[in-house]
């Protein structure tokens, strides 16, 4: 059975983007081995092209994020949910971070009602708090 190793994102600063999503969700840089970094910089690899951020417990998947070019969507078909405690706080925490507000949802399904805000991080990439 397969064990999900990434959740990959493709981006335009890979720093700025690890950057980001280590504030939001309290994940720590997860540093290239420096052997791996002078073979990759000698062959001309960019210093940014790439950067990893995981969950200091061991619990969550690494997120990677690699500099290469998006392909446009109309939707977001697939993208991470973040629950908080107190969604309107968490909300404005992660605008201060640099991600921004799109639309605030509703979802009533018989006596069961969800609300999440649909947001963006600082490169578009769609994410919702519930």
């Amino acid at each position: 059975m397969a064990t999900l190793a990434n959740i990959t994102f493709a981006c335009e600063d890979p720093s700025r983007l690890a950057d980001f999503w280590g504030a939001a969700l309290g994940y720590v840089k997860h540093e290239a081995p420096p052997d791996f970094m002078e073979t990759w910089l000698a062959s001309g690899g960019d210093p940014n092209g790439a950067a990893a951020i995981v969950d200091p417990e061991g619990k969550g998947p690494r997120l990677f994020f690699e500099k290469k070019t998006k392909t446009p969507t109309t939707t977001i078909p697939i993208h991470l949910d973040l629950s908080a405690a107190d969604r309107e706080a968490e909300v404005q925490r992660l605008v201060g971070l640099g991600a921004r507000e799109v639309e605030a949802k509703t979802r009533t399904v018989g006596p069961y009602t969800e609300r999440w805000m649909v947001m963006k991080d600082p490169e578009d990439n769609g994410f919702c708090v519930q």
